[in-house]
């Protein structure tokens, strides 16, 4: 082994030498010696002349293989070069999707899963934690019949072989907490089809609608179509507005068994939690005040006895959103007015029944005037759908709230051709750049010509812009080359309780 390596790291200079040794020896025989026969020397010079062209072939043959081994050398350098670019692509959008996914997982108001065939969890979001009470490590890779009760597990075992076949179930039933509250769930099995068309696995959404007080489910709620023939009784609610709903057609609240007279007595008892969300300028301003959006949760939401975002729709069903505003406005006066040096603007969502609502806007006078509070310190962010569909409304408000020194925003701006005559119709202080264009401007070269264009408009109009569900430090960077002024999002700050400010 060592004798052929040997040979092999000789051989190319083995004909070298050789030609050197003939060509020595003719100069000596030439020039010195002169001893050599006459009839040798036609042979040496053949022999040295082979040999040199041996050399020149080897020469040829070893220039070809450098030639093509550089060749690949680039080739392997280009192809290593795209693969760290598609790397640092696949980890830059492995960590933006992270971002998402977290977003999703912490707020979206829907208890979802993905189980294997073996019904094996593999994924689980904190809403479906929290229903059964665990920690991740308590489901991770566990089987569903493990962690889960025999009324949960039910449905799924039920349904399991239509679901392994393809097909979508769609389902309706009545589920205990493990705090024995009831709540009606409308239910989604979504099967995961491989490219070959076998499922390998399946989601499961649970919607929660609302908390049930009014009734504690029987055996018999377990039977679909029962649960919606009860569902389906007449009832009239009173309030102090003297609403009435009759229920001929039974709608989301109604069937949740939650009543105007209890959304009512939520709002006068201060069942609620008020969080913020901080708004930063991401470009040079004059202005040293910091911006928060308010946000509200219920009592019941925080404490897990009702699923987040399950209670504003009731109340605004219910017409019961400017009674609500009402109280979150003289909460947040109430703080500016014990909190005269914060030098705070507060954003506040307007819902649509107090956009239409005439008396609210002398309802804040009334509380600006008796705290002394500045109306800067309040900015109304009023939806572009419901400033479209309620245009003489909101004419009507901003013209009276900017009468009062406040501050007017319009959110979910778009580019469409509605929202930019919108902007110039309506008096504005701020837009609320879209969040859906927001965070894929650097993947979308249309999206990113969107909020171009909506910033060109604001300029042109002296209006502030802000983008919303700004989440990694790359779209930050991405919104300060174009000159957008502030941003909110999971990327600059989480929600926290607002009580925390006064600490």
């Amino acid at each position: 082994m060592q004798k052929n390596s040997l040979l092999n790291n000789v051989k190319p200079y083995l004909t070298i030498c050789i030609s050197l040794i003939l060509l020595l020896i003719i100069i000596a025989d030439t020039y010195i010696t002169n001893e050599i026969p006459s009839h040798w020397l036609p042979a040496l010079w053949f022999s040295l002349l082979f040999a040199i062209l041996i050399v020149i072939i080897q020469l040829g043959h070893t220039e070809k293989n450098t030639r093509s081994l550089g060749n690949q050398l680039n080739i392997t350098k280009e192809r290593l070069g795209n693969e760290i670019k598609h790397r640092l692509w696949a980890e830059k959008t492995a960590s933006e999707n992270k971002i998402k996914s977290q977003f999703i997982d912490e707020n979206f108001p829907v208890m979802l899963a993905y189980f294997n065939t073996e019904l094996r969890c593999r994924y689980h979001n904190r809403i479906f934690r929290r229903w059964f009470g665990l920690n991740p490590a308590q489901i991770d890779g566990h089987f569903l019949k493990e962690f889960s009760n025999e009324e949960f597990f039910s449905d799924i075992q039920n349904n399991i072989e239509k679901i392994l076949t393809g097909k979508t179930i769609h389902n309706e039933r009545v589920l205990k907490s493990t705090k024995g509250f009831p709540y009606i769930f409308t239910e989604q099995y979504l099967p995961h089809i491989d490219n070959k068309g076998k499922t390998i696995g399946f989601y499961t959404l649970l919607t929660p609608r609302a908390q049930e007080k009014s009734r504690t489910p029987s055996k018999n709620d377990k039977d679909e179509n029962k649960i919606k023939l009860g569902l389906k009784q007449s009832v009239d609610i009173s309030t102090n507005n003297d609403i009435k709903l009759q229920q001929s057609n039974p709608s989301p609240a109604s069937k949740s068994g939650i009543t105007a007279a209890r959304i009512a007595q939520a709002i006068d008892g201060e069942e609620f939690n008020l969080y913020c969300q901080k708004i930063i300028p991401i470009k040079s301003s004059n202005s040293s005040s910091l911006h928060y959006e308010i946000l509200i949760r219920m009592h019941e939401e925080e404490n897990n006895l009702m699923p987040p975002g399950s209670f504003l729709p009731l109340v605004d069903q219910f017409q019961m959103m400017p009674k609500l505003d009402r109280w979150i406005i003289n909460h947040i006066v109430q703080w500016l007015s014990a909190h005269p040096g914060a030098n705070s603007v507060f954003h506040l969502n307007l819902a649509r029944d107090t956009l239409k609502d005439l008396a609210f806007p002398n309802f804040i006078q009334d509380q600006l005037r008796k705290t002394e509070v500045t109306g800067s310190s309040l900015c109304f962010e009023i939806e572009v759908s419901d400033a479209e569909d309620n245009m003489t409304n909101t004419h009507i408000f901003t013209q009276k709230i900017h009468e009062l020194g406040c501050l007017v925003s319009l959110c979910s701006f778009n580019d469409n051709p509605d929202s930019l005559n919108l902007q110039n119709e309506i008096k504005v202080d701020y837009l609320k750049i879209d969040g859906s264009i927001v965070c894929n401007i650097l993947r979308d070269d249309e999206d990113l010509a969107k909020i171009k264009t909506i910033h060109q408009l604001a300029q042109k109009a002296n209006v502030k812009t802000i983008a919303e569900l700004v989440e990694t430090d790359d779209i930050i960077a991405k919104l300060q080359e174009i000159g957008i002024n502030y941003a909110q999002g999971f990327g600059i700050a989480k929600p926290h309780p607002f009580n925390d400010l006064g600490t």
